[in-house]
């Protein structure tokens, strides 16, 4: 399958990244370090945003505070399919409090994009990578997507032909861009 070359872009660390405590669609706003990471996205995105690409951010609050930095003031929409995956009662507690209340969840799913997607309550793995699909299949030229590490790691993986564990392995940079075109990503850094 073939897309439109994507530059996509993770928010920047959150006081719950810090912490290891799940966030899903909860909000946790960007630390120091994270407005850092969003200004070395600037920096990356300069010549890019000067092509006027298409821009898209998740609704939620990390990735609208990175976009605003990493966009340099550009004008972007917001699609809710690009919300980072719904853990269910997952979100909000930490990967300790996870391991302790579900060991055999947590002991069977040692990676966050499994582990995420099979909380009680949560979205799914199925719906996630449908409803990302979904989005990427609307798209119509060159586009910017400011989102979430797990569904990065999705995106990522259907661009390049992955499957579900070896997206699961991907690294997920904060601070960097991921350039995903032709059936391959780079990573501006």
């Amino acid at each position: 399958m073939q897309f439109p070359k994507i530059w996509l872009l993770r928010h920047g660390q959150t006081e719950w990244n810090a912490e290891r405590r799940i966030q899903g669609q909860l909000e946790s706003p960007l630390t120091p370090l994270g407005v850092e990471h969003a200004r070395r996205q600037a920096v990356l995105m300069a010549p890019v945003m000067a092509q006027g690409p298409d821009c898209f951010a998740s609704p939620l609050g990390r990735a609208q505070q990175t976009a605003d930095i990493a966009l340099g003031g550009a004008p972007f929409v917001t699609d809710p399919r690009l919300a980072e995956a719904y853990a269910g009662a997952f979100q909000g507690m930490t990967l300790e409090e996870v391991a302790a209340g579900y060991p055999g969840i947590y002991r069977a799913n040692p990676r966050n994009l499994d582990l995420f997607c099979e909380a009680p309550g949560g979205e799914g793995y199925g719906s996630f990578h449908a409803r990302i699909l979904d989005f990427m299949q609307s798209l119509t030229g060159p586009t910017v997507v400011v989102a979430h590490g797990l569904l990065g790691q999705v995106m990522r993986g259907i661009v390049c032909g992955l499957p579900r564990d070896w997206m699961a392995a991907l690294p997920n940079g904060q601070g960097c861009v991921y350039v995903l075109e032709n059936g391959a990503e780079t990573v501006l850094e």
